[in-house]
């Protein structure tokens, strides 16, 4: 589904956007940091201060209400020619345990070294499944 130009774009970005919508439809998005295994995105809910608990949370509320989920990766430079984007949309869900929280929390605490000090164990993690991939400008 992804180019190789998309994969590479995408793996040495270390921020990006989710954007999920609950069942009134009302838009929320997010920084988030996240893994990607090629097939999946991981993004933990993790131990960073937070007013609600994880199942409070508005991106949490959302997915358990509404699947869809987009996830935008991109570049912004004053220079318009390097301008360039990333945009996933697909299936997302939160997972509380099993082979896919394992898996990310592998992949996360290899990608961001404030992970490996956090007790993300008990924490769940949001999947995106990608169904649709699209790019545009200077993702090379």
């Amino acid at each position: 589904m992804f180019t190789e130009a998309q994969q590479r774009f995408i793996e040495r970005h270390r921020v990006a956007r989710l954007a999920t919508a609950g069942g009134d439809g009302a838009p929320h998005a997010i920084p988030i940091c996240f893994a990607f295994d090629g097939e999946r995105f991981f993004t933990p809910i993790d131990e960073k201060p937070k007013r609600v608990g994880p199942s409070g949370l508005r991106r949490v509320r959302n997915i358990r209400e509404n699947q869809l989920a987009a996830i935008v990766i991109d570049d912004y430079s004053d220079d318009w020619t390097k301008l360039a984007y990333v945009l996933v949309r697909g299936r997302a869900e939160v997972v509380d345990g099993g082979p896919a929280h394992e898996l990310a929390l592998r992949l996360l605490r290899e990608r961001y070294p404030q992970y490996r000090t956090m007790v993300l164990e008990d924490l769940p993690v949001l999947v995106i499944t990608p169904e649709r991939v699209a790019s545009w400008g200077a993702v090379v």
